[in-house]
């Protein structure tokens, strides 16, 4: 009630100063969501509050800051343009980057904590440097030359990195670096995460140090058998002809083994993955004690999943458990093994809902931890003096996320106690000792807050309260914020479907307005979140549509039943879901069915093309941005998921699931966009599209930008899809 307020009067006293919402501003500097923070850690001590900040004449910028809890003074530990002035990237660091979705990003990415909390180990720009939390300024080199996947160890006795495709370790009391693997070369590469391991499966790391620092172990990889794909990275000046190993479904996969080496004498050891070499290697881990190793197996065709434990001097395995699925099993973080207990716990979606579970050391289920018909987002933190632990979930409403705590002896399993308090969007960072945590917090009318909180999720104190004043960067505007209204309607099948609403400025019923769907429809998604949303939405409302999103079945953060449709059918459930939706605004005596309009950007790009495919009598307009158009052209590890095998073994189900069987349904108006250097979705998706379109004597609209990869990043692109975007629409249903 108190934010309410408190935002009603910021309304009142803003309004006759508000200004206009314009595309010029949503992608200038200061960003208008306030000061954000990314990348929260806690020191180990749980003295320090630490994060990465962009600059205010540059967003996009990030340099280190902390916050000290005792002192409570907020500072810039490292600033990135001291430490680099300007940036080269190696084309690895660029490729790496457009993986985890961080090529905007300039500066400072990432860091690690010392586990004595006194130094921060800082990448930038492929160099590595150690920062003395008492003397920030005086930050030393400490390697170069395109280094990559920089840790602490556990005990802090070494700094690890990867270059030239080898492992690497400082010692650092003598300073002597030492390579551990030298066959790092061509098509071999060590300690890394193959394309396939980044893009698909969150892996950001392909080597894992002991506990006690005794040992590493590592992923080696040999891509020689992946087809080289010879594409065209077609620039504003020059065309560049890159050959890149790229696995496209039913191709080979790189050849994985698993080893474990020895930082103080490099002396090597070889893990036998079993008979079948045709698998993923998803996860490894160490149980406490660094006695045994711990990996995660997924058959080729995913669905079977095994935990396999190693002794690490006898090589000797153990398979603790094992999932399995007629569809797909999904791969997650939430492996836990506990320190005061031999036991580990373990996520499974077994029951239909992803819950968790405790097993003992050999594999003996124990007993549920969560159970009920809601599910964990994941486990945040384990506290095992208090006897519980700490996950996010979905549990009191689909579109919001909050923290809660379970009993590890499974008697709060249905009854979680909820932590945060306020609806909404909650990301929460735990100190490694469980004593407090940074949660940063939004709603759509309420840009993130961060914030320090007790176990409880009492407030300790604000790290940046972004209260939109009349001087914050979007105090201007705020009198205009239109709010996002929540509800749900049902599927054919009964599912639940959740969608959200903005509707215009100045809003009169009496009027018929046209509608902007926002979709992105696939899994590993949820485009429906009551969170401080895209700000672009917020301007198509201002412009007069009716902003619509609608999250269809296999969208994430559901059950099995939801999601499991699309198996071998991509699209199909998917478009029904949406023209569901459709025909529901359509009955709103304040839309007009006659200018309903969709856009989409990769899945959603994919959807796009399949809505106006299937439902050109409903949908007028289609905006198209990067979209999947051929699944075979896609890779192993998601499409074959989804698909449901290669396009040898179930030929009808990518004849299904692409957009080539569907294309004389498209009558609709169609814009297509496609950067010319997309590494992630082939530009040869549109392409072939275009041929299609053309054989059918379908006409459209296209836009294609020089050099963008698969996010059109970068600020000048940004402002011009977008404003394109807004245009076709405009043009074509005002």
């Amino acid at each position: 009630m108190r934010r309410l307020f408190c935002l009603l009067t910021a309304l009142t006293g803003l309004s006759a100063s508000a200004e206009q919402l314009t595309l010029d501003r949503l992608y200038a500097d200061p960003a208008l969501s306030g000061p954000g923070v990314r990348s929260m850690k806690v020191s180990p001590d749980g003295n320090r509050v630490s994060f990465l900040r962009g600059r205010p004449d540059n967003q996009f910028q990030q340099d280190l800051w902390e916050f000290n809890m005792q002192t409570k003074r907020l500072q810039r530990l490292v600033d990135s343009k001291q430490l680099v002035p300007q940036e080269n990237l190696s084309p690895e660091e660029k490729a790496r980057r457009e993986r985890e979705r961080t090529a905007a990003l300039s500066g400072i990415l990432s860091y690690t904590w010392s586990p004595d909390g006194k130094q921060l180990l800082v990448p930038i720009a492929g160099d590595l440097y150690l920062v003395e939390i008492v003397k920030p300024e005086a930050a030393r080199k400490i390697a170069s030359g395109a280094v990559g996947d920089a840790k602490i160890s556990p005990k802090g006795k070494y700094v690890s990195y990867i270059k030239d495709q080898n492992l690497f370790v400082i010692d650092l009391a003598s300073g002597v670096t030492r390579q551990l693997t030298s066959d790092g070369k061509g098509t071999v590469h060590n300690g890394e995460a193959e394309f396939i391991a980044q893009e698909e499966m969150g892996q950001r790391t392909g080597y894992w140090w002991a506990p006690d620092d005794s040992a590493i172990a590592f992923k080696r990889y040999d891509e020689a058998k992946v087809p080289v794909a010879r594409r065209f990275e077609i620039y504003a000046n020059r065309t560049d002809v890159i050959e890149q190993r790229y696995p496209a479904a039913g191709d080979p996969n790189v050849q994985i083994s698993l080893k474990i080496v020895s930082p103080a004498t490099g002396e090597q050891k070889t893990i036998d993955l079993g008979p079948e070499q045709d698998i993923y290697l998803v996860r490894a881990d160490w149980m406490p004690g660094a006695k045994r190793l711990v990996y995660q197996r997924q058959s080729r065709d995913q669905k079977r999943l095994d935990l396999v434990a190693v002794d690490v001097d006898s090589l000797a395995q153990q398979t603790l458990l094992s999932e399995t699925s007629p569809t797909w099993v999904s791969i997650h973080e939430d492996l836990r093994f506990l320190k005061q207990r031999q036991a580990f716990l373990w996520a499974s979606e077994r029951s239909g809902r992803n819950h968790l579970y405790l097993y003992d050391l050999n594999g003996k289920l124990l007993h549920a931890v969560s159970k009920g018909d809601w599910g964990i987002d994941n486990i945040l933190a384990v506290d095992e003096k208090g006897g519980r632990v700490i996950v996010a979930s979905n549990r009191d409403n689909v579109v919001d996320k909050q923290v809660y705590a379970l009993a590890l002896d499974g008697s709060q399993a249905d009854q979680p106690q909820r932590i945060t308090r306020e609806d909404g969007w909650h990301e929460a960072t735990f100190a490694p000792n469980g004593a407090l945590f940074v949660d940063t917090y939004s709603n759509p009318s309420l840009p993130p807050q961060v914030s320090i909180r007790k176990p409880d999720g009492s407030l300790i104190e604000w790290l940046e309260h972004n209260e939109v004043g009349p001087n914050h960067p979007y105090g201007k505007y705020l009198s205009d914020h239109l709010p996002t209204e929540f509800g749900s309607m049902k599927a054919k099948d009964g599912q639940t479907l959740y969608y959200s609403l903005i509707k215009p400025a100045h809003f009169d019923p009496a009027r018929r307005y046209p509608v902007f769907l926002s979709t992105y429809g696939g899994p590993h998604s949820q485009h429906v979140k009551r969170a401080w949303g895209n700000l672009f939405d917020q301007y198509m409302a201002q412009q007069g549509f009716v902003v619509f999103r609608l999250d269809n079945r296999g969208s994430h953060r559901r059950e099995r039943a939801f999601t499991d449709v699309i198996y071998q059918n991509l699209g199909k459930a998917e478009v029904e879901d949406q023209v569901s939706g459709i025909e529901w605004l359509a009955q709103q005596p304040w839309v007009d069915a006659k200018r309903v309009g969709v856009f989409g950007w990769s899945y959603g790009g994919f959807m796009t093309l399949r809505l106006l495919a299937g439902a050109s009598d409903k949908i007028a307009i289609g905006a198209s941005v990067a979209p999947v158009t051929d699944w075979s052209l896609y890779d192993t590890h998601y499409t074959e998921q989804f698909v449901g095998g290669t396009p040898k073994s179930v030929p009808e189900a990518y004849q299904r699931s692409g957009v080539f069987g569907h294309l004389d349904g498209l009558k609709s108006k169609l814009l297509l966009v496609h950067g010319m250097a997309d590494d992630n979705v082939l530009f040869t998706n549109t392409t072939k599209l275009i041929d299609a379109l053309v054989a059918r004597n379908i006409h459209f609209d296209l836009m294609t930008y020089p050099g963008a990869k698969h996010g059109i990043s970068g600020r000048a692109n940004q402002r011009h899809v977008y404003g394109l975007i807004a245009e076709f629409f405009k043009k074509n249903l005002q």
